[in-house]
């Protein structure tokens, strides 16, 4: 169900556009799956430690986080986890019922 409303939150974000065209619907999804890739490999990477000597401290930790977001961004590229295709979708769906809605008399 949550799936849902951030899906409805991109939709509007992009519907206040009037002729918003299938390539920028793309790009939002595709970011949108490297954000949902980045957040499931943060909480992937909670419970890993670090070694003391060679590791760990305020600098790995950003750098972690930053090493996460290129991953994500990657993975959403190749396009195999499928998050984009199903947003793309649901967002094509929304924006047909509504200009269905707006055309009937």
């Amino acid at each position: 169900m949550e799936n849902l409303n951030i899906t409805n939150a991109f939709f509007q974000a992009t519907s206040s556009q009037p002729n918003v065209n299938s390539k920028k619907i793309e790009e939002g999804a595709e970011n949108f799956e490297a954000f949902f890739l980045t957040r499931m490999m943060e909480s992937m990477f909670e419970g890993v430690s670090t070694n003391g000597v060679f590791g760990g401290g305020h600098a790995e930790k950003i750098y972690r986080s930053l090493l996460l977001d290129e991953y994500g961004k990657e993975m959403a590229k190749l396009g195999t986890i499928g998050v984009k295709d199903y947003v793309m979708n649901a967002v094509l769906q929304m924006q047909e019922a509504s200009n269905e809605q707006k055309f009937k008399i």
